[in-house]
């Protein structure tokens, strides 16, 4: 009887493993417990892989037997192309290629795009450097778009759908780079077109007092006009706003002249523009204790001597409200920057983006800089100052639309010279405006989404030690406290079947 009860319960958990093997291979889940969901798709992603209609190919070229804080990225990716497939309904496919098997696959890596990166990898108490290959290329009949590298726990959804995204759409949204004020060429913003071109088809448009600003942009960006801008323009731009149109605005309020050592106010009309609407920008330079260095100059003696000298008046930006905009950023260089307030109605919503450092304060232009000037703590009276900010509402007729302001034209500009480059946090800032403005897909969510690293914290060789033995000696206990556990009830089982036995 006994015998037969054992097989029965043998066949049974036997047919329950095969049942839920043959069904795992038509449905699977996953739970994420992760404090970010790093591990689950977005929106976004699953509305681009809902709308695919030509099949994708991912080939990941991936090296092996990679230290464990770098190998983890190709199982991650792989997890994250098994979700892509089924979500697509197979319209995702992907493979996996070893770069380092061979010459001829270590060819196609570069060829396509993906180069190797130099790891240190530690072998019998040595450490030697090893090649290895972490990118992929996506591709859709023919059109490739290259990931040369998987930084380990950067974005890698972000990088997946927005490579996706920019093969699979046929019409890309149309951006506007307003010109006819002396704003900058595309070529002096270099950096923002390109990241911009991934998704949007960026134009210039030069106004006229004729001009009407397509509905078909998405966003208009404004940034750093020198000239005076007619009315006729603004009412432009109150038009574009009534139709629901969104505006990305940088401006100079104040500008400084390093070869005159002198800073003055700029006057554009856009400034009482703004203010029409709520929002003010002074004409007070922020100085700022966090701040970037200029060179300098000095005579001694026979010699010039070149330093380095800290100037408050170029704000190093580092503390940022927790919004799409701004979420990831860790430091943006702005060049004379101005205080932003909002004083607007309840008809009106004004979200502050960044902000000054606890130590900064505020002087009026004009005025002269004083390189040899020695700052000192009483300078910096204020703390969080609004540099960039975020308006919305009806801001001209009766339909919503938002202006996010900068109240730095410069930070964006790369200049006329060739191989001048911005901070890359200083692009991320406009590129992430643009999206937010502009996007409706939710991918700039996937922007900064990443794995959050938790290492464990240095700790005190004592701790050490007992953490260790502790890990060592507590499972060996539980089941000695369990084994005497079950001990007792047994012997409590055979004491009560022994009285009864007796009476």
């Amino acid at each position: 009887m006994k015998a037969a009860k054992i097989s029965s319960t043998i066949i049974l958990i036997t047919a329950i493993v095969l049942i839920v093997n043959i069904l795992s291979e038509s449905y699977s889940f996953r739970l994420d417990f992760t404090e970010g969901r790093e591990y689950t798709l977005s929106k976004a992603t699953r509305n681009i892989l809902k709308n695919l209609e030509k099949p994708v190919t991912v080939t990941a070229y991936f090296s092996r037997d990679l230290p464990p804080n770098i190998g983890n990225v190709s199982g991650n990716l792989k997890d994250m192309l098994i979700e892509y497939s089924n979500r697509s309904d197979g319209m995702v496919v992907y493979r996996f290629v070893n770069p380092n098997e061979s010459e001829q696959l270590e060819g196609e890596a570069v060829q396509n795009g993906i180069q190797p990166v130099m790891i240190n990898v530690r072998e019998k108490d040595q450490v030697k450097q090893q090649k290895a290959y972490l990118g992929a290329v996506v591709s859709i009949e023919g059109e490739k778009e290259v990931i040369p590298f998987f930084q380990p726990g950067a974005a890698m959804e972000y990088a997946l759908s927005t490579s996706i995204k920019k093969l699979s759409v046929v019409n890309k949204p149309a951006i506007a780079l307003i010109q006819g004020h002396g704003e900058p060429l595309i070529n002096e913003v270099s950096q923002i077109y390109t990241e911009l071109s991934v998704l949007y088809n960026v134009e210039p448009l030069r106004m006229t007092d004729t001009t009407d600003i397509p509905e078909s942009f998405r966003t208009i960006a404004i940034i750093r006009p020198t000239d005076t801008i007619p009315p006729a323009h603004l009412e432009k731009f109150d038009d574009y706003l009534a139709k629901g149109g969104n505006i990305f605005l940088a401006l100079n309020r104040v500008e400084g002249d390093f070869s005159t050592a002198t800073g003055r106010a700029v006057s554009t009309g856009l400034e009482d523009w703004l203010m029409q609407k709520g929002v003010t920008i002074s004409d007070n330079f922020i100085i700022d204790a966090s701040c970037s260095a200029v060179t300098v100059q000095q005579q001694q003696q026979n010699f010039i001597m070149t330093t380095q000298v800290q100037f408050p008046y170029i704000p190093v930006i580092s503390k940022f409200a927790d919004n799409p905009v701004t979420r990831g950023l860790e430091s943006v260089t702005m060049q004379f920057a101005s205080p932003i307030t909002f004083t607007g109605d309840s008809t009106k919503k004004f979200t502050p983006l960044a902000f000054s450092s606890a130590q900064s304060g505020t002087i009026r232009a004009p005025l002269y800089f004083d390189i040899q000037r020695q700052w000192s703590e009483n300078d910096f009276p204020m703390s969080g100052l609004v540099v960039a900010g975020l308006l919305e509402g009806r801001l001209s007729g009766e339909r919503d639309s938002k202006i996010l302001l900068v109240s730095d034209g410069d930070f964006a500009v790369n200049g006329p010279q060739k191989g001048n480059q911005l901070p890359q946090d200083n692009v991320s800032l406009m590129v992430n405006s643009v999206d937010w403005l502009s996007d409706d897909t939710g991918l700039i969510d996937l922007r900064t989404k990443e794995v959050t690293s938790r290492p464990i914290k240095e700790m005190q060789d004592g701790t050490k030690a007992l953490l260790k033995w502790l890990n060592f000696l507590l499972p060996i206990l539980l089941v000695i406290i369990y084994g005497l556990i079950r001990m007792q009830i047994s012997r409590n089982k055979r004491i009560k079947r022994m009285e009864v036995s007796y009476e």
